[in-house]
């Protein structure tokens, strides 16, 4: 089972940040409700988050430059990393910079927020290297710009989510392990919500009916339309399948995941998929680092 490693470690003082870590997040449902007139959806889902994490190392730059470097895999050169960074370079007015270096675990396209924690890592690691000290409710904005998922992981809480993923009411999920997998193909989001096949007016649902099934509750709607967009999806379901187990698709990638008992061990699986067991955490790595105060 993965575990993250240890975070919050200053070097130096104030002049670099090691391990600052951004957990993936997983769907336990997602609701499709209503597509609005400006194209957004309006959705409900519950987000949970995992212990599958990126890793990402900050140093401090007297200078206003903002730079990264990409120790596993390569980065797009405008990544939410770089957006989120120069936006509260821009916002706070700080004459500081930094260089960012990430290790890259979470799988892309996998729906399971990657690049949105990366954002919000960064937003609040930055916010206490530059000495900035925002309460959240200041960083919450820039986070909406840069996605809708990205407030999800500021806030630091497992959420019920609903709007088009703006409105959070922080939930209790009861601790429970998972097996995630993440085929070689993945998915594009726009692909999925411009399908015409995608099923859009799903009965709104409140907390507690999910309270009363949680970890069985509902459907990821999505599903449908990525299993016609992704066949490689339908055999990592199917392989699950096999394994007795019920899968799931997460967000709007290709990850699927199912819920085990603590003592399942992991099986072999194809070369070019990337599989986990995973626990739930109930608040942030960082939250030490999220404060709600004025």
């Amino acid at each position: 089972m993965s575990t993250p490693p240890k975070n919050l470690l200053p070097v130096a003082g104030i002049r670099a940040l090691r391990q600052v870590l951004a957990p993936a997040k997983l769907n336990l449902f997602l609701h499709i409700n209503a597509r609005r007139a400006d194209g957004y959806h309006e959705l409900q889902s519950v987000f949970t988050l995992i212990d599958w994490c990126d890793i990402l190392h900050f140093d401090l730059s007297d200078t206003p430059q903002i730079s990264r470097i990409d120790l596993t895999s390569t980065l797009p050169q405008e990544d939410l990393v770089i957006k989120a960074a120069r936006l509260l370079q821009e916002a706070s007015h700080t004459t500081l910079g930094a260089t960012i270096s990430i290790e890259k675990h979470i799988p892309a396209q996998a729906g399971m927020g990657g690049g949105s924690s990366d954002a919000a890592s960064t937003l609040l690691a930055l916010n206490q290297l530059w000495g900035l000290h925002w309460p959240i409710k200041k960083l919450l904005p820039l986070g909406l710009q840069l996605g809708a998922d990205v407030p999800f992981f500021l806030l630091g809480r497992n959420a019920f989510v609903q709007g088009i993923g703006e409105q959070l009411t922080p939930i209790v999920v009861p601790k429970a392990h998972f097996l995630v997998l993440k085929p070689k193909a993945g998915l594009d989001t726009k692909s999925i919500f411009s399908d015409p096949l995608l099923q859009r007016a799903t009965k709104t649902v409140t907390i507690t009916d999910f309270a009363e099934a949680v970890l069985d509750f509902g459907r990821n709607d999505l599903q449908p339309v990525a299993k016609k967009l992704c066949p490689e999806m339908n055999r990592a379901m199917d392989w699950i399948k096999s394994l007795g187990l019920m899968p799931k698709m997460t967000g709007s990638g290709s990850a699927v995941f199912a819920s085990v008992d603590p003592t399942f061990v992991l099986p072999k699986a194809p070369e070019d998929w990337q599989m986990r067991i995973c626990s739930n955490l109930e608040i942030h790595p960082l939250n030490e680092w999220i404060s709600l105060d004025d």
